[in-house]
């Protein structure tokens, strides 16, 4: 199961609509060994394509080694679909490198300007993605730390 606080599912929705028609991506890193994503990292899209995603490898790069500094790991991976429903496609599945990350999809095909906050559902999926298996898991919303 996923556990994400609303602050940061608010924030990796509003990436995707504000990214649309182009597919958003990004990482929420979180320290070692705790499945906490704490760390919400919006990435470019280097493809600029409303149907693929790709990190900027230079990008990439300093994520990594800033996550490495702060003993983090990439705990969600994330990216929106902009005219298919929130499910890893098979280039998904294919870049999926993460045994341990959540992949989280949010898909913008029926949700253009509403603004994803309260009682705005969208929809927004996570899965684990490991040796080219796809498992769907559930998400549940948690209080941000800054909410009573």
């Amino acid at each position: 199961m996923l556990r994400i606080d609303r602050g940061t599912y608010d924030a990796i929705v509003a990436h995707a609509r504000r990214d649309h028609p182009d597919e958003a991506c990004g990482v929420v890193a979180g320290p070692e060994d705790s499945d906490r994503p704490e760390r919400f990292v919006p990435m470019l899209n280097a493809a600029r394509s409303p149907t693929f995603y790709e990190f900027d490898s230079g990008d990439l790069l300093r994520l990594y080694r800033e996550m490495d500094d702060r003993d983090e790991v990439p705990v969600v991976v994330y990216h929106s679909h902009t005219a298919t429903e929130a499910y890893p496609s098979r280039t998904d599945v294919s870049y999926a490198s993460e045994p341990f990350a959540h992949y989280v999809l949010v898909s913008t095909r029926e949700h253009g300007a509403q603004t994803g906050l309260v009682d705005d559902e969208v929809e927004f999926r996570s899965f684990r993605i490991v040796d080219g298996q796809v498992t769907e898991e559930d998400v549940e919303l948690v209080a941000s730390e800054s909410q009573p």
